[in-house]
């Protein structure tokens, strides 16, 4: 049975992995600095937290669930006295990548994160239709990274990420830099943009007087048809209108250079801003 040092147990996260976590093999010592997130832990899942010091005594694995802008002043505080082979997980590329985590040659790092669960998906029981996050009901998918460490460390840290994701489908090993395109890349700067400006359309045509009600019906579910077909969930193909009106909005829509955000350099730059 491992021992799971959980950094930030109290907060939205580490509540999330605290109850995947309880249901798991694992053993579990709660570590948390806010009197509100102990308060929380202890009427959720009735535990008591560990000081930093007594969590990480004889721990086999320690998990950062803590903000990206202290990942690295937590890591430093621990870093020292952890024993020689630790795992050390993080749930997200950004510090890493940014190279905020401390070296130490005898411990491992990994990093994981959610797909979170798909648009096009199975799901029939309510809480699953409804976990948009993952981790609760909804299957999902998974990327994980072995940033250092030996090669069997990976297959330790993918069934932590298996268990604090649960339940996971697919499960992609990637490189710390490949998930950082993935995200802030292709998710957040790119994907997140696109839906905000989606958002902000369905304003403007309610505020040109289309029943708001009747636009975001319609909205979304062209978002589902559509998306079907261009991520080829289904065999189909447009209409001659709707590729005249692809190639009229994309020139519009996007500047000509847009893929730069996927420079490493770009993705450097928001990773910076993040952390």
């Amino acid at each position: 049975m491992s021992t799971i040092a959980l950094f930030g147990a109290g907060g939205k996260m580490g509540q999330r992995l605290s109850q995947n976590l309880a249901k798991s093999s694992y053993k579990v010592r709660h570590v948390e600095v806010s009197e509100a997130g102990k308060a929380r832990l202890k009427e959720r899942f009735g535990v008591d937290c560990w000081t930093p010091d007594e969590a990480i005594k004889g721990a086999d694995i320690v998990v950062l669930a803590v903000p990206d802008t202290v990942i690295g002043k937590v890591a430093r505080g621990i870093v020292d006295r952890l024993g020689p082979g630790t795992l050390v997980v993080i749930l997200d590329a950004a510090a890493p990548f940014a190279g905020h985590l401390p070296e130490r040659s005898d411990i491992s790092y990994f990093v994981t994160h959610p797909c979170h669960p798909p648009i096009f998906n199975d799901e029939t029981e309510p809480a699953a239709k409804r976990d948009f996050f993952g981790g609760i009901a909804a299957k999902q998918h998974i990327v994980s990274a072995l940033m250092q460490g030996p090669e069997s460390d990976y297959a330790r840290g993918e069934a932590v990420a298996k268990t604090i994701w649960a339940p996971v489908m697919r499960s992609h090993r990637v490189t710390v830099e490949q998930m950082a395109i993935l995200e802030p890349g292709l998710s957040e700067t790119l994907c997140a943009s696109l839906l905000d400006v989606m958002r902000e359309a369905l304003d403007e045509v309610a505020r040109r007087g289309v029943p708001r009600e009747a636009a975001r019906d319609f909205l979304l579910g062209h978002m589902n048809v559509l998306g079907a077909v261009i991520f080829e969930e289904t065999q189909g193909v447009f209409s001659d209108a709707c590729n005249k009106a692809i190639e009229f909005g994309k020139p519009v829509l996007m500047r000509d250079d847009w893929k730069r955000i996927f420079e490493m350099d770009e993705i450097a730059a928001s990773i910076e801003r993040i952390t």
